[in-house]
Formats: structure tokens, C-alpha cells, sequence
């Protein structure tokens, strides 16, 4: 595997030595060396779709054929149905602006669940903001299962993905994602009973998904997702469950367009938002609005 870092001595890495001796071994990632070392950077949790109080109700825009839907951590696109197999799509990863946007998150995936169920089977990238410094790293988790950083995959600004999520029956999951720039690629079967006790079915919804975290979004500028966009083949987003397959606009009404915004004193102001579908039907832009 490729390594985004030069050598550095070992007198800098120090910090980081004593920590990794204390921590579990996939819980760190690695610091770029033209940077001070500092504190130990943590993946952070990727959890369901929130919607706070005071953010605007859904709304149904009949010119698009597809219903608006606001929260405060999620911005692409969902489809809701019934007994989800499959979901697939494919990204760019944009680079971070950390000086303007210090301590934040922003993250590119794609999953079943958690539109509406508590648990999230998903895989992706994360572009954050330790302090001022951008950190990238691949990633899979079975929400509220913990995240697990995927090591054999390097990643970088303007590296393209794809990637899946595939139910195989009787609990088990496939996550595979691809680096398209670099052919690097990983695959786990994992069994994962769900942890959801809300009465809601499981793999009722596949999201595409650019994800906040605690409404601090990390300027990410825009981020392209599908074929039509990314130029990777094949790398259209699409779902499967038990009545449709296809891309995203094959769902129908069943297609909510995800906006994020963040709740305060003055009200809701959108953190980021998707464009209209492409003619493709399954690929968008992501725009960052705000932290």
C-alpha cells in the first residue's frame, strides 16, 4: 500500500508511540509529517439520520417528483422501501479547507438503514478537520457497532471511489469499496444481527450520503457522486430491495432529497445541499453551504 506520508524521526513520533501502545491498534490514524505532532486523532461514529427540533418538515416538490427532506447530519440522497439488498455508487473525495472550517467533519458514504431504523450498515471516506489539519481515511461500520478504519486503502484529495453495501441473508453483509484513482480495493463479509429496538423493519432505506457531525461540517466545497460525474464505470447510484432495482429516480415517490441544516437561536440555516439528479438518474453534487 501506498504511503501519503514522508519518513519522519523518531523523536516526532513519540507522542504518537506512547499513545498507540495504550489504544487499540485500528482506533488512530496517521499524522502527516509536514505538520507538529499533536493529539491523537479518533474516527469518529457515523450514526443514523437526526432530526432535530425546529427543523423544517418534509416537503413534496412535484416538479422534481420527489420529497424534500430536511435534518441536521445527512445531505444526498434516500430511497425508502422494503427489504434492501443492495446499494452501490461511487464519489470524489474533495479536499477540506481546515483553516476556515478548524474541527470539523464531513464524510461520503453509502448504506442501508437509518433513515428511520437506528442502525446504519454503511461504508466510506472521511474528510476532517483535526484543529487545522485535514485528515482522509477509509472506513466501514455496522451502526452502533464502533467504525472500522480500513487500512489497505489509501486515500487522498481527488481520489475517486466506489463502493457497496450488499445483504447476502441470515445477517450477513458485504462492504466493498474501491479506490478508482489508485486500484487499491477491500471487501468483509460481516454478520450483523441489528441492535434496533424501535419496532421499525430493517433495510427499509439506501442513502448516498455527505454526513456532518454535531453541526460542524468541514468545507468540502462540492463533492460529486455517480458515474455522470465521477467517470467511473459502473459507478452510477443505484439500489435494489424488494420491488425495484435501479437508480436513484426509479424509486419514484419513494425519493427524498436530504438537506442538512443547523438549529439555533435565528432559526435553520442549510449546511449543505444536493443538486437536482442527472440525467442518469443516480448522480448529484454535493455543496457545502456552511459550518
Amino acid at each position: 500500500m501506498k504511503s501519503k506520508w514522508s519518513a519522519v524521526s523518531l523523536l516526532s513520533l513519540t507522542p504518537v508511540l506512547l499513545a498507540l501502545a495504550t489504544e487499540p491498534a485500528l482506533a488512530q490514524l496517521p499524522m502527516p509529517s509536514t505538520l507538529p505532532v499533536t493529539a491523537p486523532f479518533f474516527p469518529r461514529r457515523h450514526p443514523r439520520r437526526i432530526v432535530a427540533p425546529g427543523t423544517p418538515p418534509p416537503v413534496y416538490d412535484a416538479t422534481s417528483d420527489v420529497t424534500v427532506s430536511y435534518n441536521t447530519s445527512w445531505t444526498g440522497y434516500a430511497v425508502t422501501g422494503s427489504e434492501f439488498t443492495q446499494v452501490q455508487g461511487s464519489w470524489t473525495v474533495s479536499a477540506v479547507d481546515c483553516t476556515a472550517t478548524p474541527n470539523t467533519f464531513s464524510s461520503e458514504w453509502v448504506g442501508i438503514d437509518g433513515w428511520t431504523s437506528n442502525t446504519v450498515e454503511q461504508i466510506g471516506t472521511d474528510a476532517d478537520c483535526n484543529g487545522e489539519r485535514p485528515v482522509y481515511y477509509v472506513w466501514y461500520e455496522f451502526y452502533p457497532l464502533n467504525t472500522i478504519v480500513i487500512k489497505d486503502v489509501s486515500i487522498a484529495p481527488g481520489d475517486n471511489f466506489s463502493a457497496s453495501v450488499v445483504y447476502n441473508g441470515s445477517n450477513e453483509y458485504t462492504v466493498s469499496i474501491t479506490n478508482d484513482t489508485t486500484g487499491e480495493n477491500f471487501s468483509k463479509e460481516v454478520e450483523f444481527t441489528g441492535a434496533d429496538n424501535s419496532g421499525v423493519p430493517l433495510r427499509n432505506s439506501a442513502e448516498w450520503i455527505e454526513e456532518m457531525d454535531g453541526n460542524k461540517l468541514a468545507d468540502f466545497g462540492i463533492d460529486p457522486f455517480g458515474e455522470f460525474y465521477t467517470g467511473v464505470s459502473g459507478g452510477t447510484d443505484t439500489a435494489t430491495d424488494r420491488s425495484v432495482s435501479g437508480p436513484i429516480t426509479d424509486f419514484r415517490k419513494a425519493v427524498q432529497e436530504s438537506i442538512s441544516t443547523k438549529t439555533g437561536e435565528k432559526g435553520s440555516k442549510v449546511t449543505a445541499a444536493p443538486s437536482a439528479l442527472a440525467s442518469d438518474g443516480g448522480s448529484f453534487k454535493v455543496t457545502w453551504k456552511s459550518e
